[in-house]
């Protein structure tokens, strides 16, 4: 098993689009009654900005801003009145998944994980530490989970 980087894509599939981002153990559901837009069909590349975000545990956000740096993928998250409007930099390694249908990605951290993370700095981000200390956050994370 590799070992877990937080600014690659688990599946990069997920931002490729797709009708249902399911798992091999998963039947994909019967979205007959679906009446929102259709998804993305694959191949297409999907801004995911405006997409709600789902923590474990419930809501945290939506996605403000999306970066698909080759070294450093990453999610800004607006987490609203939850945290007094704080924002917080979500390493893509963090997305469990992503469903198009619905506008959501699933990251497999709880909020609690979240609302503890370091605020994300527009200023610091360009510096290399800044970035070491956000994937140090969810590296440790990742591995007491």
């Amino acid at each position: 098993m590799q070992p877990f980087n937080p600014w690659a894509w688990r599946d990069p599939a997920a931002l490729a689009g797709g009708y249902d981002q399911t798992r091999p153990t998963e039947e994909p559901q019967d979205r007959s009654e679906h009446d929102g837009p259709d998804a993305p069909g694959p191949g297409t590349p999907v801004d995911l900005v405006g997409y709600r975000v789902e923590a474990t545990d419930g809501r945290i956000g939506s996605i403000d801003q999306a970066s698909e740096d080759a070294d450093a993928r990453y999610l800004v998250v607006d987490t609203g009145p939850w945290i007094l409007g704080k924002k917080v930099l979500l390493p893509v390694g963090t997305v469990d998944r992503v469903d198009h249908l619905e506008r959501v990605v699933h990251v497999d951290r709880s909020r609690a994980q979240v609302k503890e993370a370091p605020a994300f700095d527009p200023d610091d981000f360009g510096r290399p530490e800044y970035r070491q200390r956000i994937g140090a956050y969810y590296t440790d994370s990742y591995q007491q989970s």
